[in-house]
């Protein structure tokens, strides 16, 4: 078996009827992604072979039975079913759901194993993808159990990285789940995120508030008074430049989020719709305080477009790129952190003498 040198890229195929396939196929097509990863997709050889001659794409394919066979140079396919499956285009079927679950299923034991260095998921359908193995409202949550970690959904692009405090929870229960300690825990993560996976050594951090003009001092709602200013003092306090809260229009028709390396919003649509906005198709979704890298296109499944050769691959492209700069830059930073502690107990070592 040849064991690849490369970073390796490990992906879930997501959803077989969305546009999943065809930007993998696109981002690989170009020879010069070679020259930085070695990927290897989860998938089945009938059908990407079958997608590709639809899509009219000609990546070849090199198909493996197991990552540590994968080969630099070349597009690699874990082949982890034979049957055939029925493509319908444009459609939510069970059968997509369910292939789309085992190849991310593969591909997330693979990493956990280390037999990738990272994983780059497309797009799922969160509805037909649920069953028994798996019932959560998005990748994110399902990737914090099966890698253990508290995982924060962080939107990246080049000048923007947006988190938020609560996921994927309906708006109705948002006030309810804010908290100082979710809050604290949440910016906290950010922070660490921004040193150790961006290279940022002190990150200036955003809050931005839940209720229109901040609650307007308890006129509109008390969660900024009681909750939101009380967490943003006490981090302050203890060294993190955080600051707010802000009022999420004002914050970002005035263009003050350039002002910040990261930006935390209290609820999904508060912050993602601003991001998608400025950055779409060129933004991320990376999977912070994880043991492990995982990265996403910050598009769905595009069911509308699917089939019809006209998807973007930039975002899916950006995806593999901003995965292996924070790999790289992670293992940097433990690296440097790792030499520092060697020279403490060292020191500390020769004192006792």
């Amino acid at each position: 078996m040849i064991r690849t040198k490369k970073i390796r890229v490990g992906i879930s195929v997501g959803d077989l009827n969305g546009v999943g396939v065809e930007v993998i196929l696109k981002t690989f097509e170009k020879i010069g992604m070679y020259d930085f990863c070695t990927p290897i997709l989860f998938a089945s050889t009938k059908v990407i072979s079958f997608q590709k001659k639809i899509l009219k794409i000609n990546t070849p394919i090199n198909t493996i039975t197991h990552p540590s066979e994968a080969v630099d140079g070349k597009f690699n396919l874990v082949n982890i079913w034979d049957e055939g499956v029925n493509i319908e285009y444009g459609k939510s079927t069970e059968i997509a759901g369910k292939y789309a679950l085992d190849s991310l299923v593969a591909a997330t034991d693979s990493l956990k194993n280390e037999e990738i260095d990272v994983l780059v998921t497309a797009p799922i359908n969160k509805n037909n993808i649920q069953s028994d193995e798996f019932k959560f409202p998005g990748h994110t949550e399902f990737l914090a159990e099966k890698l253990q970690g508290d995982s924060l959904m962080l939107m990246v692009s080049d000048d923007l990285r947006v988190g938020v405090v609560t996921g994927h929870i309906p708006i109705s229960k948002i006030p309810e789940a804010i908290t100082k300690e979710l809050i604290t825990s949440k910016v906290n993560l950010v922070n660490t995120t921004l040193i150790q996976d961006f290279g940022i050594p002190k990150p200036r951090i955003a809050v931005l508030g839940l209720n229109p003009h901040n609650g307007d001092k308890g006129v509109i709602g008390m969660e900024e008074e009681e909750i939101i200013k009380p967490a943003i003092k006490d981090m302050f306090d203890k060294g993190i430049a955080v600051f707010g809260p802000y009022a999420a229009d004002g914050f970002f028709g005035t263009d003050n989020y350039k002002n910040f390396d990261a930006i935390v919003g209290m609820y999904h649509d508060q912050a993602l719709i601003p991001f998608k906005s400025l950055s779409f198709n060129t933004g991320i979704n990376y999977t912070a305080g994880l043991g492990r890298i995982r990265t996403s296109p910050d598009h769905g499944t595009a069911y509308e477009i699917a089939g019809k050769g006209i998807a973007d691959a930039k975002s899916f492209e950006e995806s593999v790129f901003k995965a292996i700069q924070i790999f790289n830059t992670r293992n940097e930073y433990l690296g440097l952190t790792e030499n520092k502690l060697k020279k403490q107990e060292t020191r500390y070592h020769n004192s006792d003498r």
